[in-house]
């Protein structure tokens, strides 16, 4: 297994889809996992530390409000982790962003926009396409069909 995905809520899984859709597209193997940094921080740690052994090389983790989920994992392992802040609560993500963004130094979490777990996929798929050339080819194949895509597009058909 290559990849996993953490989010600290069932009610976040709409948005994580997303990422398991990119990941499936890219034939990347992964596993989810619904854990809470609050509510089971003992099966957190436990979990982090099962897939570090089983050879996970990057963690998408997604949650919302405060955002501790993204932070602890990291704290919890050297393995990069893609932080996905989820939009809920009155400021409707932007405190889960801040809070993966400003992780102190010098324990990082990568973040990518509000509910944009499909971007935290595909940036997953770059970090593995690093060491994996079947993985990188997919990627040329896809960014060379955007471009194609926009080729065709490009005369604006009005």
């Amino acid at each position: 297994m290559k990849a996993a995905i953490i989010f600290g809520s069932t009610s976040d899984k709409a948005i994580m889809e997303k990422a398991a859709g990119v990941l499936r597209d890219f034939g990347i193997e992964y596993s989810s996992h619904v854990l809470s940094a609050h509510r089971a921080p003992e099966l957190l740690s436990e979990t982090v530390d099962r897939l570090e052994a089983e050879g996970v090389e990057v963690i998408i983790a997604g949650a919302g409000l405060a955002a501790h989920l993204p932070g602890v994992i990291a704290s919890r392992t050297v393995i990069p982790v893609i932080g996905v802040p989820v939009a809920s609560g009155a400021l409707r993500g932007a405190d889960a962003l801040l809070s993966m963004a400003q992780m102190p130094r010098p324990v990082p979490v990568a973040a990518v926009g509000i509910d944009n777990a499909a971007n935290a996929a595909y940036l997953a798929a770059e970090m593995l396409g690093i060491k994996y050339p079947d993985i990188k080819k997919k990627l040329e194949t896809f960014r060379n069909k955007l471009k194609d895509d926009s080729a065709k597009n490009s005369d604006g058909g009005l």
